[in-house]
C-alpha cells in the first residue's frame, strides 16, 4: 500500500484548499510525499493551465510551490513532533510569504516535479526551499515562511 499524501492527512474542514484540499473538486488536488529527506510533488499541466502557447501560467508554478510548500512544513512537523511523542493530529500550515524566481519558461507538455528541502523549524514556523523542474530542467525556485494554523481556528 502506498503512503498517504500529506495533504490527505489534513483535517477534513481544513480540506478545501485550490490547491491542494483533497475535498475541492474544482481544485488542483496537488499531493507530495517523501523521498528521503527531500519532499516531492508531481503534476501533471492540463491544456487550460497556459500563459503562452507552449507555456504554463506562472500562477500554477507559485501554486504548486505554495501548497506543496505548506504540506511538507506539515509533514516536516509532525515528522519532528513524532520523534519526541505520538502527535494526536497532524498540524496545518498556512503561507506567511511565498517568493518564486522564475528561472526558465515552464512547457506545458510535461510532468512537473517540485522538490522540497527544508531549511529551518522554529516553533510554529517552517521554511521551505522549493525547485520546480520540467524533466531536469530546473524552471523556478522558491522559498514558503509557513505559520501553524492557531489552536483557535483547528476544527473541533
Amino acid at each position: 500500500m502506498p503512503p498517504a499524501a500529506f495533504q490527505d492527512s489534513y483535517p477534513e474542514d481544513l480540506s478545501h484548499c485550490y490547491g491542494c484540499g483533497r475535498l475541492n473538486s474544482h481544485g488542483l488536488q496537488i499531493k507530495s510525499y517523501w523521498e528521503g529527506d527531500e519532499a516531492v510533488c508531481r503534476f501533471t499541466p492540463q491544456p487550460y493551465h497556459t500563459a503562452i502557447p507552449g507555456y504554463v501560467y506562472g500562477g500554477l508554478i507559485a501554486s504548486l510551490i505554495d501548497c506543496h510548500s505548506t504540506g511538507t512544513a506539515s509533514a516536516a512537523a509532525s515528522r519532528q513532533e513524532t520523534e519526541n511523542d505520538s502527535p494526536e493530529e497532524v498540524a496545518r500550515f498556512l503561507t506567511a510569504s511565498l517568493h518564486v524566481n522564475y528561472l526558465k519558461p515552464t512547457p506545458i507538455h510535461e510532468t512537473l516535479e517540485v522538490r522540497a528541502t527544508i531549511k529551518e523549524i522554529k516553533g510554529r514556523k517552517v521554511v521551505i526551499a522549493s525547485r520546480l523542474l520540467a524533466g531536469d530542467v530546473v524552471c523556478a525556485t522558491g522559498e514558503v515562511v509557513a505559520i501553524q494554523v492557531p489552536e483557535h481556528l483547528m476544527p473541533r
